[in-house]
């Protein structure tokens, strides 16, 4: 990573360097110029802190992430998520379905696709939320000036993609499935909206009124995108009919 890249996780300002690395191995980690604090603590804490402090949505522990790492899994960890979210659906259309154990049954094959197909909607709401988010921080930073600071696209989509981590708990909401597995989904769904706030709040600095706007106006895209194939099916026989 670039030394020009590194931030104060307590002040977000611009640092040279996260330690200073003296002879015999002894590291001294930098003070920041401008809050007299550590520029980041966490390079001396367990993965494990870091963790739970992201967990809890801590504005230093996502600095420390998405400034002062190069922690690049951003793309697998979409895919991931994707598939989990995936399942999720695909296990909701198998309910109250016929199972049949006959390697040969056209059916049992046709879910297959059923599953490939959830995935595909994933992964265009995803674009949906990502793009409606997008759109809303253009015209509200870059066309009326909410921020003085240029947006940095590859940079937003990485806090994005990342701050999707928690849809990976809708898995074991999933196998043990019970009367309040509905409400663990929307918690979970509450969970990773309020983490992709943070991380725009994080990397916009900005405020958190701008960041839940954002994220709202990403929601909105993707229901309109969710709401659009649902109602599909229904105008694709009459369009047929038409032509």
């Amino acid at each position: 990573m670039e030394k020009s890249a590194f931030r104060c996780v307590e002040c977000n300002k611009n640092a040279l360097e996260l330690h200073r690395d003296y002879s015999n191995g002894i590291l001294k980690i930098t003070i920041c110029d401008s809050c007299q604090k550590p520029v980041d603590k966490y390079i001396e804490y367990d993965p494990v802190i870091i963790l739970i402090d992201a967990i809890l949505c801590k504005t230093q522990a996502f600095r420390h992430i998405l400034f002062n790492t190069s922690l690049n899994i951003h793309w697998k960890l979409c895919v991931f998520c994707l598939l989990c979210e995936a399942y999720l659906r695909w296990s909701v259309l198998q309910q109250g379905s016929e199972q049949s154990s006959d390697p040969a049954d056209i059916i049992r094959y046709t879910k297959e696709w059923d599953f490939y197909g959830m995935f595909g909607l994933a992964a265009l709401e995803l674009m949906a939320f990502c793009g409606g988010v997008f759109c809303f921080l253009w015209l509200s930073v870059g066309l009326l000036g909410a921020r003085p600071q240029p947006l940095d696209p590859q940079q937003l989509l990485r806090a994005l993609l990342l701050s999707c981590y928690g849809k990976v708990l809708v898995i074991p909401a999933v196998i043990w499935e019970h009367d309040y597995s509905p409400l663990c989904l929307g918690l979970i769904k509450l969970f990773v909206l309020t983490s992709n706030s943070q991380a725009i709040r994080v990397v916009l600095n900005s405020s958190r009124r701008l960041s839940v706007m954002a994220v709202i106006a990403g929601l909105l895209s993707e229901t309109c995108m969710e709401l659009v194939f649902q109602k599909l099916p229904h105008f694709l026989p009459s369009m047929l009919i038409f032509w």
